[in-house]
């Protein structure tokens, strides 16, 4: 006697993985994201191992998450994987702000963002 099991949000042969409060502006972690769209997962992994955007760590963090989802929970072949998507979001943005001359208040917004990955595994063609 339990509640249903929910049916999955990504198809059969994908696996998934979400990072919701990335200190980073969601344009900052776009150029990033769209960087490894369409790569396969040991091309994109190289790829953001040497890339010098700061954000690149945390990304590669969630792509291995979506690596492991795939190989441990659904049974994915990883040799075959490739990132389907990649998309970025917004989040909250902290309000801060620092007084300037006059009187004046000059306003500074922290933005943070989110990402989501999806990785497919495909046959490979002869």
């Amino acid at each position: 006697m339990g509640k249903e099991k929910n049916p999955r949000r990504v198809a059969d042969n994908e696996a998934m993985a979400k990072l919701r409060s990335l200190r980073t502006s969601p344009q900052k972690l776009n150029l990033v994201a769209s960087m490894i769209r369409g790569k396969k997962v040991e091309k994109a992994i190289a790829d953001l191992t040497f890339s010098k955007k700061r954000i690149a760590i945390d990304v590669r963090k969630c792509l291995q998450s979506a690596i492991a989802n795939a190989e441990n929970n659904h049974n994915l072949d990883v040799d075959a994987l490739i990132v389907a998507e990649s998309w970025v979001g917004k989040n909250l943005t902290m309000k801060r702000g620092r007084p300037r001359a006059r009187g004046r208040f000059g306003k500074i917004t922290k933005p943070f963002a989110e990402l989501t990955i999806i990785v497919r595994q495909v046959e490979e063609q002869a």
